[in-house]
């Protein structure tokens, strides 16, 4: 049932304060309107077909989340696809010219390790070759093999 909020509203043309006569009507109307619906829910039928509507809404509302779950999942999924193609274009046109270098390198020797970088390019520790040779295995650009304490880094297939 739709309630009539109408209200008698009169406006002073002096100071803009609008007044409410009505109140006490809406509230009994309500309250009517409470008492004659508090007796309907006393009846097994009228609550059963409201348990009955409850469960149709929830299945539906099941079925909806589902339906936009798996919406959600391929929509995911061709996004971390192109998230990575397009991380694989871009990290491969902005690799420092030393990157390039030791991709170069390895795919000419087949495989190197940390110690192999370093020695070819003059750095004097093996972490700052092992650091280049990590970004480049994170970006997808070479592979990684550990042999016993060795770790190997073999160019991409």
């Amino acid at each position: 049932m739709i309630y009539p909020h109408t209200r008698d509203v009169t406006m002073s043309n002096d100071d803009n304060i609008y007044k409410s006569n009505d109140n006490s009507r809406i509230r009994e109307e309500l309250s009517e309107d409470l008492k004659k619906n508090l007796e309907k829910f006393k009846d097994p039928v009228i609550l059963g077909e409201l348990v009955y509507k409850l469960v149709e809404e929830r299945e539906n509302t099941n079925r909806i989340l589902k339906n936009l779950m798996a919406k959600i999942e391929t929509l995911e999924a061709k996004i971390a696809g192109t998230q990575s193609t397009v991380k694989e274009i871009h990290e491969e046109v902005l690799l420092p010219q030393i990157d390039e270098e030791i991709l170069a390198h390895i795919r000419e020797k087949g495989k190197a390790t940390a110690e192999d970088v370093r020695a070819k390019f003059n750095y004097k520790g093996t972490n700052a070759a092992s650091a280049r040779l990590n970004r480049l295995f994170e970006l997808g650009l070479l592979d990684k093999r550990q042999v016993g304490k060795k770790v190997f880094f073999l160019p991409k297939s």
